[in-house]
């Protein structure tokens, strides 16, 4: 059988994609046809997570064994989609470079038969443009937000607020307090 699913990024933007994949394909194979539709590079740590019908995060299933003891936790390679994943239970949740937390919710939209000449895992469907991550910030002249130093009444002796200032002299700082 063929497992086709839609896998959202969790963004105020519609982004998402159709994959289809085989149900006997382990969460690690899901992980790579992921990595691929959302054009990742594939260098970063990702997990999956086992969810409720309401996206309440249960268990972690990662990418490789993080555990303090060898072979405890639960990893992807281990795991066949068809033994998480069926028509009750259709949602898992997948986190992918810790650092970013792309977060996305994933949803088994259909179970059917194998297609005589398609290759599995395939992108279906792809909706959306990844945002490249926080925006670079450029400020002109123009810009209402822009501070302008020539129109405040600011100079260069404002900004070093400790130069020449005697006041904290007087005071019983001991430099080796802790």
């Amino acid at each position: 059988m063929v497992y086709k699913f839609r896998v959202i990024l969790d963004t105020e933007e519609d982004i998402f994609r159709d994959i289809a994949i085989l149900e006997d394909d382990t969460l690690e194979d899901f992980h790579n046809a992921i990595v691929n539709a959302f054009d990742f590079d594939g260098l970063e740590i990702a997990s999956f997570y086992t969810c409720d019908n309401e996206w309440n995060q249960e268990d972690e299933i990662s990418l490789f064994d993080t555990g303090d003891v060898l072979g405890q936790q639960k990893v992807m390679s281990d795991y066949a989609l068809s033994s998480l994943l069926d028509k009750d239970n259709t949602k898992i949740i997948y986190v992918y470079d810790f650092l970013n937390m792309w977060t996305f919710l994933v949803e088994l939209a259909a179970i059917e038969e194998v297609e005589a000449g398609e290759t599995y895992p395939s992108t279906l469907f792809s909706h959306g443009i990844m945002p490249l991550g926080t925006a670079d910030v450029e400020f002109s002249e123009t810009d209402e937000n822009a501070l302008d130093f020539d129109e405040d009444d600011y100079d260069e002796e404002d900004f070093d607020m400790f130069d020449g200032d005697d006041s904290f002299e007087d005071q019983s700082f001991d430099e080796n307090w802790n």
